[in-house]
């Protein structure tokens, strides 16, 4: 937790409302995303007990598994979940859009999936499920359909994306708005929806602290999943289930008795279902940020990569990455999120003000400006203008220092020159310009800052980062195990079928 954040903390207890705390939207929200709430008995790993998911708030799709330790019930459950998902996802395998990067000429899809769950548990169910089915066998013992190997490979692969940092892919709801909300109560009580959308919006006559003790009810507000209230398993579920494992066993009222459990889990689900829509109507009318587009464009690329590989017939993920894979993995999310952070501050000077107390930002006014100067110093006179700065924020920079302008073309690269205390506490910083001016001597219009302009400059960069250089898959050191092994279908069998979490 920052320390702007705590600050914003403590005024939502004041004033009984969230604060903002940003003054942009950081993540991208599809036109028709898909909301997936799932629930899991309690007791079993990963086993599905009902899920409400689709992209019309006026037409969820309600799925329930009757007996969750029956597999066969399980793997019904996820051919039904398919029906709707690889439809969602293959309704984005229409129009393409190319792009041209160096002389080569790429194709990507115009738009991609987004899937929408109400927290991160919604994402580890997501993870875990796809895993128990990507695997499947369509044929031999305990056979699958041949949509669920398939909805496993699609629920990992956004599973992947969930962790790569700026992606839009698979959001959990509750993380969505607390990047941009702060209130009143822990990081903890946030992850609970109904709660979180209590103190960003209480009902007229009630402060966010009211509605949010209000919002504990889990009668009136269940929770979000992916696992169930314990009073309702044990007074409302386990009766009714077992009223179903009884008519099952003598043929007897099986529609009434799995009647009655959908009703009961719809209860359950529904007032999630409705939260959800309003968090993302919340979060449609916050202004994007300026590299929100950028980044989900990253996730529409990533989205036609994956479409091509499994079209020319690539193998499902791995369960484990090998040693060459996690470590280039590993790198590539670390790069995203030196860039995801810089793209945020960069994008919205509420996150800019917590690099501002730490010294890695500041903000002032131009006091004198020398916007013609040229360098003859070297072996061609170069255009080097001279701007002075005077912030009253604290500067940790030292002469040579390399800084960038948010505000400027290019992100304007500047040098510092020196930096000196004023005898009024604020400081004055002299900056040699190095950039976004054009190739003349002469400087193009707007590109120097003029004085009484106030300017951010940083030492965040959102420059270009080389990739690491790592070894071939098969030249894995033997210290790491050496080169994996082949590909091997290692479909479960009989003997797998019965794994805890499948």
């Amino acid at each position: 937790m920052t320390t702007l954040t705590t600050l914003a903390r403590a005024e939502a207890v004041v004033e009984g409302l969230a604060q903002r705390i940003t003054l942009v939207r950081h993540v991208h929200i599809a036109d028709r995303p898909l909301v997936f709430i799932p629930l899991t008995m309690a007791g079993e790993a990963n086993a599905p007990l009902a899920a409400m998911v689709g992209d019309d708030p006026e037409d969820p799709t309600l799925l329930i598994v009757p007996q969750p330790r029956n597999r066969d019930q399980r793997f019904a459950f996820a051919a039904d979940l398919a029906g709707v998902v690889v439809p969602y996802i293959n309704s984005f395998h229409g129009t393409v859009e190319a792009t041209n990067k160096g002389k080569a000429t790429r194709h990507r899809y115009a738009d991609a999936p987004q899937l929408l769950v109400p927290n991160p548990g919604g994402v580890g169910f997501t993870r875990l499920f796809g895993r128990s089915t990507r695997f499947r066998r369509t044929d031999g013992d305990y056979p699958v359909d041949p949509s669920v190997p398939l909805l496993g490979r699609w629920l990992t692969y956004l599973a992947e994306r969930a962790e790569h940092p700026g992606s839009s892919a698979l959001v959990a709801v509750t993380q969505a708005l607390s990047m941009h909300w702060a209130t009143g109560q822990s990081p903890l009580e946030d992850a609970q929806l109904a709660a979180l959308l209590a103190w960003i919006t209480p009902p007229p006559g009630m402060t966010g602290a009211e509605a949010a003790a209000a919002a504990e009810d889990p009668v009136t507000w269940p929770p979000a999943g992916p696992t169930t209230d314990p009073t309702f398993d044990n007074e409302e579920l386990a009766p009714a289930m077992a009223a179903y494992d009884r008519a099952v066993t003598t043929g007897s009222q099986v529609y009434r008795c799995r009647v009655k459990l959908e009703n009961l889990l719809r209860s359950q689900l529904e007032p999630t279902w409705r939260l959800m829509w309003h968090a993302i109507s919340l979060l449609r009318k916050l202004p994007a940020g300026a590299h929100v587009a950028r980044r989900w464009t990253e996730d529409r690329d990533a989205f036609t990569n994956f479409t091509a590989y499994h079209e020319q017939g690539g193998i499902p993920q791995p369960r484990r990455d090998g040693a060459v894979a996690a470590a280039r993995k590993l790198h590539h999310m670390e790069r995203a999120l030196t860039s995801y952070d810089v793209q945020r501050a960069y994008d919205d000077p509420m996150v800019m003000a917590e690099y501002r107390l730490t010294g890695e930002a500041f903000v002032g006014e131009v006091t004198a400006a020398h916007p013609t100067r040229v360098d003859s110093s070297g072996k061609k006179r170069v255009l080097r203008p001279w701007i002075a700065v005077t912030t009253a924020d604290r500067v940790l920079v030292a002469p040579g220092t390399a800084l960038f302008s948010p505000e400027q073309p290019e992100q304007q690269k500047a040098r510092v020159m020196s930096v000196a205390p004023k005898d009024d506490g604020r400081t004055a910083v002299v900056l040699e310009l190095t950039g976004g001016m054009g190739r003349a001597l002469t400087p193009a219009p707007g590109t120097v800052p003029e004085v009484g302009q106030r300017i951010c400059y940083t030492t965040l960069s959102d420059s270009f980062m080389p990739p690491g250089t790592f070894p071939s898959r098969d030249e894995t050191p033997w210290t790491h195990g050496g080169p994996p092994a082949p590909y091997e279908d290692t479909s479960p069998t009989s003997e797998g079928a019965h794994e805890e979490w499948s």
